[in-house]
């Protein structure tokens, strides 16, 4: 699709920075939702890509996802005419607080000694499954020497239904 050049550069250019680009796909779109070039050249350059192999492409609830390849990396550097020590977001590592954890506190988090995994629950320390509560109530009818249901000598008779199955009594 013929487009403009400067058009493509901001498609490219905002597809490398991020290392993955999202379209809706609405063709009449007048203009995508984070870049400002029209919807449909930001869809066609990315098919574009696609058919050279340098983008992956998802589509989910009238949405296209792009995600860059190694190959496109490469392709958009040379493109955009980028050193090599640029790099897309998505392969930047992203820098975890120093604080970051499941709210232990510093002096539990560092010692190193070792804390079986917590009990989750009402199970408390029971290891065997031992009281159930109500839970296992009707697993338990065995224990008491009584069984439910039918006696050894119930015989059931099957009659006729309705309809095409129903026997003829003629």
């Amino acid at each position: 699709m013929l487009m403009p050049k400067q058009n493509r550069k901001l498609i490219y250019e905002s597809l490398f920075s991020e290392g993955v680009l999202v379209a809706k796909k609405d063709f009449n779109a007048p203009k995508h939702q984070d870049i400002d070039v029209p919807n449909l050249h930001v869809i066609k350059a990315c098919q574009s890509l696609r058919s050279k192999g340098y983008v992956n492409t998802r589509f989910s609830w009238q949405y296209y996802y792009y995600s860059l390849t190694n190959e496109g990396i490469s392709y958009l550097r040379e493109y955009l005419h980028l050193p090599q020590e640029i790099v897309p977001a998505t392969l930047k590592k992203q820098a975890r607080p120093a604080g970051g954890g499941r709210g232990r506190p510093e002096s539990e988090r560092d010692s190193g000694a070792y804390r079986p995994p917590q009990s989750r629950g009402d199970r408390g320390d029971r290891g065997d499954r031992g009281d159930r509560g109500d839970r296992g109530d009707y697993r338990r009818r065995d224990e008491e020497g009584k069984k439910e249901g039918a006696s050894s000598d119930f015989n059931p008779v099957f009659k006729g239904g309705f309809g095409r199955g129903r026997g003829r009594s003629d």
